[in-house]
């Protein structure tokens, strides 16, 4: 009963408290939106943009990242900054933390906002993990730790004396139990799994990181959040079937709503007490799966991720 009140209550928000006009002036702000060549991750750009912060665009396709830039620049006068990632191959993450910090001496905000839902499941990672953990949960842990010495410099840098880092979960992080360890690379039990449960796994395992995140690094100034944008209008839906996609349509949001609560959390000044939190649109704070305050299982978890990276 707990779940589908949860459930409800994150499907079907009350009007906003929050919009796009409330943001502070951002400028002097370095912040990376990963997938923000489109979707939430773009109107997320955008509002960030309009507010004079300084944005680098993450995407793994350069054609559509330009593009994009090209958009936001018409419709912003302001001009993203593209950054080559693919969350799907950690050497290309590695990389693009480099070219980074080649750049820049600190980062304020990291919005992990990228992600893939529902693809077959036959699809993996060029490192050979199931591509929606591998995406979602491996490659954000991996960006993020390599970002580390960028966010606790610019927590420093700030008047305010923090970093932010939001993570993008979803609903469906409500409807698993845990993380079967099993099932995160290409193993018989993945194969058993469907295309569903598997993004659950990694929209809880987005909790769970974004939990020990905090738990780690708050006293050196990372504010860590994770969130449910809400059910939106978006790309991410391209691989349900047309009978899901007639199903869910009813109660879809354009993708400017999905952009409020991680822009709450990664711009406001109640954003700076949210560590740990779990969000819901809009711009609300949730419960969250009681599986996600296992403390154990986070550890279990970071402990694991960190050995998945250790000799890229």
């Amino acid at each position: 009963m707990g779940i589908l009140f949860s459930l409800l209550n994150e499907a079907f928000p009350p009007k906003t408290k929050f919009n796009v006009e409330d943001i502070p002036d951002l400028t002097g702000k370095v912040i990376i939106v990963t997938g923000a060549n489109a979707g939430v991750g773009k109107e997320t750009a955008k509002a960030l943009l309009t507010h004079n912060a300084k944005v680098y665009i993450a995407a793994r396709s350069q054609g559509k990242a330009e593009e994009a830039i090209k958009e936001l620049k018409e419709e912003t006068g302001k001009e993203g900054i593209f950054l080559k990632l693919d969350l799907s191959d950690l050497k290309s993450i590695k990389a693009a933390a480099e070219e980074f910090q080649s750049k820049e001496k600190e980062l304020h905000v990291l919005f992990n906002n990228a992600g893939v839902m529902v693809p077959p499941v036959d699809q993996l990672t060029a490192d050979n993990y199931d591509l929606q953990f591998g995406t979602n949960v491996v490659g954000h842990f991996y960006f993020t730790k390599l970002l580390i010495p960028s966010l606790v410099a610019g927590a420093k840098s700030s008047a305010d004396g923090k970093a932010r880092v939001v993570n993008t979960s979803s609903s469906a992080s409500l409807l698993t139990s845990g993380v079967d360890f099993n099932t995160l690379k290409d193993t018989p039990a993945r194969k058993k799994r469907t295309t569903t449960t598997l993004y659950a796994q990694s929209k809880l395992g987005n909790v769970l990181f974004s939990n020990e995140l905090q738990r780690r690094y708050g006293d050196q100034g990372i504010v860590s959040t994770s969130l449910n944008p809400g059910n939106l209008k978006s790309d991410l839906q391209r691989h349900l079937s047309w009978m899901e996609r007639t199903f869910i349509n009813p109660i879809l949001h354009p993708a400017s709503y999905g952009a409020l609560t991680q822009l709450w959390a990664g711009t406001s000044a109640e954003g700076l007490n949210l560590g740990g939190k779990y969000l819901i649109p809009w711009a609300r704070i949730g419960t969250g799966n009681v599986v996600a305050q296992d403390e154990k299982l986070a550890g279990e978890l970071w402990k694991w991720l960190e050995e998945q990276v250790e000799n890229v």
